[in-house]
């Protein structure tokens, strides 16, 4: 029996491959040989738009008192922001080159409807330097009245309220992660401001029932996707001067740099992506193993890995979920648990029904039960096999799927948990089907997204 790593970001987990098991993965990603130099490039040869040192010296022309605003991902995305392969310190270089001071630079974290920041959790983002030369760093805050300013009005998302501290820039930049959003087809580019920088409502809206249940609200879709025309539009009404946006490999190593025109950068990075994250697939299986990776930091934000599961699933089959929430909630904010709970009640269709009722009342973060119920569609709740200790058993008594740990045995060790688990559920399935299940390993997690594109053959 081989054995395979799965690479959480903070958690590494050996997992012994059962006979006959698929390893679905990436594709190869070369790590970038020089990534100083490579962000530095990108910052002076940029995709669709001039260089950031022309950009930067033409606005201090105009207004010498010209400030900037450098706009960063929070802790839910692996972005590198320090160390070997960190953007923020070459970015930061570029512009005081250009002639801007450290006191008129901020960095404003997008959290979106996120919790802010702790100092701690700040300062384990950013390089120290950051700290040294007394930049300003701020917490965006979607309820927070006083910093967000209205900036007009969208068809379908009502009225527009952004971060002043944003919209009040001469500069504006974004920072991010592109890779594959089980919703808006890819993070990064528009995404840092809408969802990140909006006010709680614009963000209910955009996360309404109606918009995500299109089928083009889905990983690694634009065209079509309501979600990222939604965040498009009103990226493009606030304004922006120029991205830098990174990609990575399976190794959460830096494979690509692209800066410049916020829709030009964007989608070279996602045609980058493509060409190594989708994986084509022409069977469904009888068990997905999967893992929550680096953004699974709780429950909520496990749902990615779920969601991607459901497409190569056969009905009534098996999917085994191993996560790590190290967050101060395992499960998520009182909302999430509210709607879960409504979830694991009425089942995804009814659910999907009331929040798409024209009475419902939006609740905060009830899109991510409807992205779970991508998954229940296909295979009962109880067919989810939820590996994570830092879960309590009376949890499972509403949140849809089992606690894998009342299938085998209470264990802190999650290789362990993991691997008593698919153990279980092959036997299980061999003894029900009368034959060997069909069994896919998802490597990378939710990083990975398997296209199912059947045999027209067969």
């Amino acid at each position: 029996m081989n054995t395979i790593k799965l690479d959480l970001g903070h958690t590494e987990l050996t997992l012994q491959v059962p006979a006959g098991a698929v390893v679905l993965q990436m594709g190869a990603a070369p790590r970038l040989r020089n990534p100083r130099e490579e962000i530095e490039r990108s910052l002076r040869k940029p995709i669709g738009s001039p260089p950031l040192k022309d950009i930067i010296r033409s606005r201090l022309r105009a207004n010498p008192e010209a400030r900037a605003v450098v706009v960063l991902s929070d802790n839910t995305r692996p972005v590198p922001y320090k160390g070997k392969e960190g953007l923020l310190v070459p970015l930061l270089q570029e512009m005081k080159r250009a002639g801007l001071k450290e006191s008129a630079i901020q960095l404003l974290i997008a959290t979106g409807t996120h919790h802010p920041l702790n100092e701690k959790a700040v300062r384990a983002l950013l390089p120290d330097d950051v700290f040294r030369n007394g930049i300003q760093v701020l917490n965006h805050d979607c309820r927070r009245m006083d910093d967000l300013v209205h900036i007009g009005d969208r068809p379908l998302l009502g009225k527009i309220l952004i971060n002043r501290h944003y919209r009040d820039a001469d500069i504006k930049i974004l920072t991010g992660l592109v890779e594959s959003h089980f919703m808006a087809g890819a993070s990064g580019g528009r995404k840092s401001i809408c969802p990140g920088l909006i006010g709680e409502h614009c963000t209910q809206l955009i996360h309404g029932g109606h918009i995500l249940s299109s089928p083009k609200a889905a990983d690694l879709v634009l065209e079509g996707n309501p979600v990222h025309e939604e965040a498009l539009a009103v990226a493009r009404m606030v304004g922006c001067d120029f991205i830098v946006n990174v990609t990575l490999n399976a190794e959460y190593s830096l494979s690509g740099v692209f800066s410049g025109d916020l829709v030009e950068a964007h989608k070279s990075a996602v045609r980058c992506l493509q060409s190594y994250v989708g994986i084509p697939v022409r069977d469904r299986y009888d068990l997905v193993i999967t893992h929550a990776g680096f953004v699974g930091i709780n429950h909520y934000q496990a749902a990615k890995a779920g969601a991607v599961c459901a497409s190569i699933l056969e009905p009534d089959g098996y999917c085994i979920l191993a996560a790590r929430h190290p967050d101060n909630d395992p499960i998520g904010g009182p909302h999430y648990k509210k709607m879960l709970r409504l979830l694991n009640d009425l089942g995804p269709d009814m659910y999907e029904q009331a929040i798409k009722d024209p009475d419902w009342t939006f609740v905060p973060e009830q899109w991510e039960p409807q992205m779970w119920a991508r998954l229940f569609r296909i295979i009962p709740p109880d067919h989810l096999l939820y590996c994570c200790p830092d879960i309590r058993e009376k949890d499972f008594d509403w949140i849809p799927g089992t606690d894998a740990q009342t299938i085998t045995a209470r264990t802190k060790d999650l290789s362990v948990l993991l691997n008593r688990t698919v153990d279980w559920t092959v036997a299980a399935l061999r003894r029900r089907l009368n034959r060997p299940p069909r069994i896919a390993i998802l490597k990378d997690g939710p990083y990975a997204i398997p296209l199912l594109r059947p045999d027209p053959n067969s």
